[in-house]
Parts: structure tokens; C-alpha cells; sequence
């Protein structure tokens, strides 16, 4: 039933508008009475379907402020004011159109997510493409993403090179190229040519599936302020049908009665909290930010408190090369390309960091001989008809001796790995490995403490010298070092006192802390997927930043919505008291209605807008 009550609003609309029309027409001619009955025709459908969306709301245990839009058209019918039914009439009906248009328009990004997900695969498969559904498709299948396609599943370039869309997904504008074995993430869109992709996960646990299933919860999810409101417009009801029997009574005009119905506004309360945050939420998309509806992003607007992890969220999350010294007789490049290709022979994670590291620099690698690795310590080999040898100082100095080892490695950060490379029997130089620091972090928790936030607390896991080195010369006002995730859950907990905490991780480990705070963000591009799920807010970019403008967009969208129930019931409850005193008839007070009506929604429609 509702959904035919749907299909039909723009025929009622339309009805209403042109009987409407008609109506007047017919009294600028002198024909009053054929006017009154065009605009009771045209009233009456308006009225029985708006009977049956209360009388459907009432069976559900849903008391809303339509009933103040069937009184007043009903109570107008009965007193002779016809015309004020029609444009109340048209007023309902153009204001379900606009309604819906409002809606559409503030979840317009979060529809664009769901409206691009791929059904279907082109896999390789005995020398032949095949198009299969999406839930066929198996880690280890190589697929074709040709020019145009949305990434179907999470995996790596197996073939050509990869220029990828990520707008939809983290909100950067510039593509990416990945080149053969870069990682994809699925929900990106190819703008380059065909590429082949190996999937690394089936469809149902890649990136964009976890995308579509929180976007599905966000537009489900019902935020408080919206439940506040529905209490609210059970005292506007009330306090309506009050004031217009007591002008009725007072005055013994039962047409200001009608008025104080007509110019009742309910519009302010169930349109522009729901307008207003969702517009929030779509907005919020756009920049790669996913909050899981209107409840999250109350509570984000009103965060005193923050807690972060440090592994993931204020650092990368992995190993990187911030500094290579090195011996007299070479440079830091020379050192770099000699180490990464021989650690091309090894699949150890360390040495597939300096690969990489060299790769990104442009270094080109030879291919290593006579490699023979020894697990846990390093590698030796060939490169170029250098002896070379890549492991930890220890392993180095027992094939090389001790001399210039210790100088090299002196004075490396807290947590950092030091990488020790001979070359032909005398020490080369020493790799250091750390999990850097996100540039700008510094920057972005003086922000946040600019915009309110009064505490930040860096919540770890890892041992307390590396903590402390990490938030040497941050704003950070606690460090909590060597933390179970049990114990990250009462860190949370016990920064309650201090106002409403969020909680930024990105780790399995945080999980529970994240469900335990009144909002948790979790790092959502490289996190692990049970972060996202117990997380209210997921960064779908790689970038600590986001965290500000998510704070402000939803700190503007909770006030725009505030401000338009306010101003639009203030005005409201002018008019009414106007109509009960009789300065305002129903004619006019029903065109006065519909402005206030559309400025409301309008103004709701300004959390679209940074």
C-alpha cells in the first residue's frame, strides 16, 4: 500500500495543482460556486490518501503530525473554506514531492556507492574469457578489468598497468597507477586500459562489499534527534488541536479554528532533522568518510575526548626505510639498489619493504645469484660480481667482523630495525626500518584541539619507549603503553569522565575498545575488516586528516538541523497565535504555512554544503 501511495504523489500533486488552478479560474469569472466544487474534488483524493498513510502509521503504533494536515484540510471542507483545503491539499501533496526530492538529493552519494557494484567478472579460464557472477569468482582467478569496469573483488596486478578511480571510494580526485603486483582495492573504477587482476579475496569479503553492507546500515539507522523530534510533534499535535479548540470556544468562529489547523507546521520537525543529517552523511561520503547513520553522526558533533592507537592510525601501520647510512666507499643509492636486489631471492617481509623502497625510487634492480638465505638472520649472494650480504648486525658481523657496525647503527629510533649490508667483505652501510609517523600529525591534533576537543590520549599496544618516542612533541596529554584490548577498552571508558570519547584504530585489537566508545572510527583502507564493522565512523582513504573535516561536517549538520526546527516551529507557533486572534484567515495562513514549509527544507538541504 505505502509503496502505491508513492507511485501516486505526483498525480496527486498534479491534480491538486491544476484543480487548483481550475478553481480560481472559475471564481476570477464569477462562477463561485463551480470553484468551490473543483477545489473540493481535487481535495478529496488528497484526503483519503493522506487517511490511509495515518490510519497505516497509527496500525504500526505511529503517532505523526499528518493528522494535523487531515484535520485542517477536513475541517475546512466542513466550514466552507474551500480553497484553503485545495492549497492545503497541494501543500501535502507538493510537500511529500519535495520531501522525496530532498531525501534523494542528501543521500545522493551513498546511492552512487550502491548503484556501482558490479555483478559480474571476466575470468580467464582455458585460454578464454568467460563473464561469471561475482559470487563465482575465487581468490587466485585472474580476471580482465577492461576500461570502464568497477574493480570487482579486492586483489593485485597480474598483468598490464592499472589506472584506477578511487574517487568514489576515498574521495581523491587524481587516479592512481599501480603497476604489476600493486594492490586493488574493489569499488574502483579502471580509466585506463585493460588489466588483468588476481583476486585475493572472494567478493563477499573484499573492500567494496564491506562498503555496500555499511552504507545499507547508515541509510537504515535512525538517529535520536529524529526520535526527539517525533516526541516533540506529539506536543505540536497537542498543543495545535488545544489552542484551536480554545479559539473556537473563545471566539465562537469555528474559522479560526480552521486557521490555527492550517497554519500548524509539522514540516520543521519530521523533515528537517532527517534532511539535515543525511545530508550530512552524504556529504560526508564524498570525501571518503562513512558514518553509519543519523545516531553516529550526532555523537560525533558532540566529541570532548580522543583516543588513538598507534600503530595504523598515528603511524602507517608499516615497516619504511627513513634512513640508510653508509660507509665511505658507498652511496646511499648504490647501497640501497645493492641490498634490495639481492633481497629480491627472499620473501621475508623486511626485505620485500626494501624491494620496495628501491623500486619507488626508481632504482633499477639486477638479478641476484648464487642466493642462500639463512631464516630469521639474512641472505647472501651475487649482484653485479659483488659478494653482497644483507641480515640482521649480528649476522653481519659474524661474517665481517664488527668494525664501523656499531657506529652506523648508534642513535636509531625507539621500535626502528637496523638492516645491515656488506659488500665484498667489509661492512657497506646500515638500512633503518621504522613505522613512521603520518606527516601532519601534529598539525591535525592542534586542530582538533581548536575545534573543542579537550583530551588526547594515545592508546598502544606496543612497548612504552616507542610509544613515548611516537608522541614526542605531539599534543597528546597520556600515553598508554604495552595495552591488552582489554585494557584499551577501559582506557576508553575511563576518558569518560571527560566528556564523550571517540576512539581512531584500524587493528582486530582495537575492535572492542572502538564498540566501547561513544563513537569509534576505525582506518577502513588498509584496517582489518572487524575494525570497520565494530567501527560508527570508516575512513575509506589511507589519511589520518579526514578526521576534521568528519568532526565539522557533523557538528554543521546537527546545527543546521537544530536551527530549522527552531526557526521553523518559532514561526509556526506565531502564526497559530495569530489565526486563534484572528489576523491571519485560513487562505492566507495556509500560503504562509507552505513558505515556511519550503524554507525549512531548504535550509536543511545547507548541510550538502562545506
Amino acid at each position: 500500500m505505502n509503496d502505491l501511495l508513492r507511485r501516486m504523489r505526483p498525480l496527486l500533486a498534479a491534480l491538486a495543482a491544476a484543480g487548483l488552478a481550475a478553481g480560481l479560474a472559475a471564481h476570477l469569472i464569477g462562477e463561485t460556486h463551480l470553484a468551490a466544487v473543483i477545489w473540493t474534488v481535487v481535495t478529496v483524493p488528497v484526503l483519503a490518501a493522506l487517511a490511509v498513510e495515518i490510519v497505516t502509521s497509527l496500525s504500526r503504533g505511529d503517532v505523526g503530525l499528518d493528522i494535523v494536515a487531515g484535520l485542517s484540510m477536513s475541517a475546512a471542507l466542513a466550514f466552507g473554506q474551500e480553497l484553503a483545503a485545495a492549497i492545503v491539499a497541494l501543500m501535502y501533496a507538493g510537500g511529500q514531492l519535495l520531501e522525496a526530492f530532498a531525501e534523494r538529493r542528501a543521500r545522493r552519494e551513498m546511492t552512487a556507492l550502491l548503484s556501482r557494484v558490479p555483478r559480474t567478472a571476466m575470468r580467464h579460464r582455458d585460454g578464454r574469457l568467460e563473464e561469471v557472477a561475482l559470487d563465482l569468482v575465487l581468490p587466485g582467478d585472474r580476471l580482465l578489468v577492461r576500461q570502464g569496469d568497477v574493480v570487482p573483488v579486492d586483489g593485485a596486478v597480474a598483468g598490464g598497468v592499472a589506472v584506477l578511480d578511487q574517487s568514489a571510494l576515498t574521495g581523491e580526485a587524481m587516479p592512481v597507477t599501480m603497476k604489476a603486483g600493486g594492490a586493488v582495492m574493489s569499488g574502483a573504477t579502471n580509466v585506463g586500459d585493460a588489466f588483468d587482476l588476481e583476486a585475493s579475496r572472494v567478493a563477499a569479503e573484499s573492500t567494496y562489499a564491506g562498503v555496500v553492507r555499511l552504507v545499507e546500515a547508515a541509510q537504515k539507522a535512525r538517529a535520536p534527534m529524529s526520535r526527539l523530534a517525533d516526541r516533540y510533534a506529539m506536543l505540536f499535535l497537542a498543543v495545535t488541536v488545544a489552542l484551536a479548540a480554545a479559539a473556537w470556544w473563545l471566539s465562537g468562529d469555528p474559522i479560526r479554528a480552521v486557521a490555527v489547523l492550517v497554519v500548524a507546521t509539522p514540516c520543521p520537525l519530521i523533515l528537517a532533522v532527517p534532511v539535515a543529517l543525511v545530508s550530512g552523511l552524504s556529504r560526508a561520503a564524498r570525501l571518503g568518510i562513512l558514518i553509519k547513520g543519523g545516531k553516529a553522526i550526532e555523537a560525533l558533533a558532540r566529541i570532548r575526548a580522543l583516543v588513538l592507537d598507534k600503530t595504523g592510525t598515528l603511524t602507517h601501520g608499516e615497516a619504511r626505510i627513513v634512513d640508510i647510512r653508509t660507509a665511505e666507499s658507498l652511496g646511499p643509492d648504490e647501497l640501497l639498489r645493492l641490498a634490495a636486489s639481492l633481497d629480491q631471492a627472499s620473501k621475508h617481509i623486511v626485505a620485500q619493504t626494501i624491494v620496495a623502497e628501491a623500486r619507488a625510487r626508481g632504482l633499477t634492480l639486477a638479478i641476484p645469484t648464487e642466493a642462500a638465505e639463512i631464516a630469521g638472520e639474512g641472505i647472501s649472494g651475487k649482484v653485479d660480481g659483488h659478494s653482497v650480504l644483507v641480515g640482521s648486525p649480528r649476522f653481519i658481523a659474524g661474517k665481517v667482523g664488527r668494525s664501523g657496525l656499531p657506529t652506523l647503527a648508534d642513535g636509531r629510533p625507539a621500535g626502528a630495525v637496523a638492516v645491515a649490508v656488506a659488500v665484498d667483505g667489509e661492512p657497506a652501510g646500515i638500512l633503518i626500518l621504522n613505522d613512521a609517523l603520518r606527516a601532519g600529525t601534529a598539525r591535525l591534533l592542534a586542530d582538533l584541539r581548536a575545534v573543542g576537543i579537550e583530551r588526547i590520549v594515545l592508546a598502544t599496544g606496543d612497548r612504552a619507549e616507542v610509544a613515548r618516542f611516537i608522541a614526542f612533541g605531539l599534543p597528546i596529554d597520556l600515553v598508554r603503553a604495552d595495552l591488552t584490548p582489554d585494557q584499551k577498552v577501559l582506557a576508553v571508558l575511563s576518558e569518560r569522565k571527560n566528556g564523550p570519547v571517540m576512539m581512531i584504530g584500524d587493528g582486530v585489537n582495537d575492535a572492542p575498545a572502538l564498540a566501547a566508545a561513544d563513537i569509534g572510527m576505525a582506518m577502513g583502507a588498509k584496517g582489518a575488516p572487524a575494525s570497520a564493522e565494530a567501527a560508527d565512523v570508516v575512513l575509506l582513504v589511507d589519511q589520518l586528516d579526514r578526521v576534521l573535516p568528519a568532526i565539522r561536517i557533523a557538528r554543521r549538520s546537527r546545527a543546521i538541523a537544530l536551527q530549522s526546527v527552531f526557526a521553523g516551529i518559532g514561526l509556526s507557533v506565531a502564526a497559530m497565535i495569530a489565526a486563534a486572534l484572528g489576523f491571519l484567515p485560513p487562505v492566507e495562513g495556509a500560503l504562509f504555512q507552505e513558505v515556511i514549509d519550503v524554507a525549512v527544507i531548504f535550509n536543511a538541504l545547507r548541510a550538502l554544503r562545506g
